[in-house]
């Protein structure tokens, strides 16, 4: 759903109103950075998750692309919380993104302006309305993620998202509701746009840097509370036929927050319903986000409260 206004280069402006040129390199050349990132409804007001671990992303993204952002990571965290104010929103979506503007043709970009514009919106659950309660149906996807000396996994660049779109789009195309894309070497990497996580025999396993995965702020949020649970996690190479012996899978993402897989290539994963470990980190995060238990890390950032936005723990 539409908010009533986006921030752009330090500026609110109508949404209608939030045009780029025709011209504008990002758009033929997709360079872009960007970030997702929630806000969530608790007793004390909105609270944004995790905002300076994805701030600093979005900067280190930017130095990755080569893309100069003259904003300090404190302005556009205001600019963040400003922008959630003036919308009214309770919960929402965040979308901040940096991109080259019009100025020239060509694939050397770095003479065009930098754009840079805050979105808010209200969006649900990212893989459908069931799917935190009772998992997803996914497939290993026909396409790889990108080889380490291809593309920067470590960025949220724009135009790396063509692979994951065919990653989604043939899922979808094939009747599930994700697909799980491996590595150059073959091995397991993540979903189209989540991370993800293996559980067998009561051990917890998630695929590394080297695997060509984002290292999201999500999945970073759940090896926290997995070790806050007494959970060891193994960071190992993740072979394609372990999904199908896994005692239990799930994604994590913004978009996706906790999302239990149900199936593999049409195979059950475990029981076919969330495991017990997928369960306990579920109720561990949504209890935070949702301001029911203490935020003893420190994630939240209240929009409604002036103080300084929370270290990166």
């Amino acid at each position: 759903m539409p908010a009533e206004y986006i921030w752009k280069n330090g500026e609110f402006i109508e949404w209608d109103k939030a045009t780029v040129h025709v011209t504008a390199h990002a758009l033929h050349y997709g360079s872009s950075v960007f970030e997702g990132i929630r806000a969530y409804a608790t007793p004390d007001g909105p609270a944004v998750f995790r905002l300076q671990p994805h701030t600093q992303r979005l900067i280190n993204s930017c130095k990755i692309a080569r893309i100069e952002l003259e904003y300090t990571a404190d302005q556009i965290n205001q600019a963040i919380l400003e922008t959630i104010r003036r919308n009214g929103h309770e919960s929402c979506y965040i979308r901040p993104l940096v991109f080259r503007g019009a100025n020239k043709l060509g694939l050397e970009g770095r003479q065009n302006p930098t754009e840079v514009v805050i979105i808010t919106m209200e969006w649900g659950r990212y893989l459908g309305s069931e799917a935190i309660e009772n998992g997803v149906d996914v497939q290993v996807s026909s396409w790889r993620r990108i080889a380490p000396d291809t593309f920067a996994s470590l960025a949220k660049i724009g135009g790396q998202y063509v692979n994951s779109q065919f990653i989604s789009m043939e899922a979808h195309d094939n009747g599930f509701s994700e697909g799980i894309a491996l590595d150059i070497n073959g091995y397991v990497s993540e979903g189209a746009g989540e991370n993800l996580f293996v559980i067998h025999d009561g051990v917890v396993y998630t695929p590394g840097a080297w695997a060509s995965i984002l290292m999201g702020v999500t999945r970073d949020t759940v090896l926290k509370l997995l070790h806050d649970l007494g959970y060891s996690v193994r960071y190992e190479a993740i072979a394609r036929d372990m999904l199908y012996l896994a005692d239990e899978i799930f994604f994590t993402g913004t978009a996706a927050e906790i999302t239990p897989i149900r199936s593999v290539d049409r195979i059950p994963v475990g029981s076919g319903k969330p495991g017990p470990i997928t369960r306990a980190v579920q109720q561990e995060f949504f209890n935070i986000t949702s301001g029911k238990v203490p935020d003893r890390h420190g994630w939240l950032t209240y929009v409604r409260q002036t103080a300084p936005v929370p270290s990166s723990d």
